[in-house]
């Protein structure tokens, strides 16, 4: 079943879903460009690990971590012994120790196959990267690196809640959404693609090189595909999940269409 949603399904922005989402997003991106792109660029998937203390909001890149395998437990070999043992007057307590979480961030990036040179790197926000916290904090730490580099960024929000990334624009520009691309050779200066709710999200140019005509990724087919392949339909309940932040003038477009769809 198709999104009934002719742009962004706000639907899929809830917690439960949007690491689905956002991992097949990205998934989606590579399988569509690389056969674009090559023979000259690859897109390859990449993950950012953290681990994140369980008593406090800190977080340490700690990369991709070893795969360690543990043998099963040998069982104890029973001895004889005619050493008498006295019981231990204080019985241990069965308690837990806390763990630290760990955290995935998976993002893309174009690289030049001949020279291994990082050309683009394509980001999408989590919940994580727009709350205050430690989890921002490392994600602007990492944007900097990138926009001080001659690395092209595209940043893409598909997250209606949260703070926005750092941009110099005009206050009353206001959207739901937004993706930017920053160029390289262009900067500060960048481009800003805002739109909302009811709106379809726009096809985006890919930034390479400056020999190369920049193909588009066309994220809003991308994303339909996407929810109907991970038969999204079927864990979203429209009649009786409810959405948070939402204007009157947007529950009321919300409730007519689906409405229109017979889904509510």
């Amino acid at each position: 079943m198709p999104s009934p949603f002719p742009g962004m399904n706000p639907y899929l922005e809830t917690p439960t879903l949007w690491s689905q989402v956002h991992t097949h997003l990205i998934v989606a991106i590579a399988e569509q460009m690389n056969p674009i792109l090559r023979p000259k660029y690859r897109m390859s998937m990449e993950q950012r690990i953290y681990r994140q203390n369980s008593n406090n909001d800190s977080l340490e890149l700690v990369g991709i971590p070893d795969n360690v395998v543990f043998s099963p437990s040998s069982k104890p070999t029973e001895t004889s012994s005619n050493v008498a043992v006295a019981s231990p007057k204080v019985q241990p307590l069965a308690i837990s120790l806390p763990q630290p979480e760990t955290i995935k961030e998976w993002y893309l990036q174009v690289k030049n196959v001949e020279t291994q040179e990082v050309v683009t790197v394509i980001e999408i926000l989590s919940p994580k990267n727009k709350k205050s916290g430690e989890g921002r904090t490392k994600y602007i730490k990492k944007r900097e690196q990138v926009l001080m580099s001659l690395t092209h960024l595209i940043e893409i929000d598909l997250l209606r809640k949260g703070e926005i990334m750092p941009m110099n624009i005009d206050d009353t520009i206001k959207s739901d959404y937004r993706i930017v691309i920053s160029r390289s050779d262009r900067r500060p200066k960048a481009e800003l693609y805002a739109f909302n709710l009811a709106q379809k999200i726009p096809s985006i140019p890919l930034p390479l090189q400056p020999e190369d005509e920049e193909p588009l990724i066309p994220l809003q087919d991308l994303l339909h595909s996407l929810y109907e392949k991970g038969s999204y339909d079927l864990a979203i309940n429209y009649q009786k999940q409810t959405l948070e932040d939402l204007s009157e003038n947007d529950q009321t477009w919300i409730n007519n269409l689906l409405k229109q769809k017979e889904l509510i």
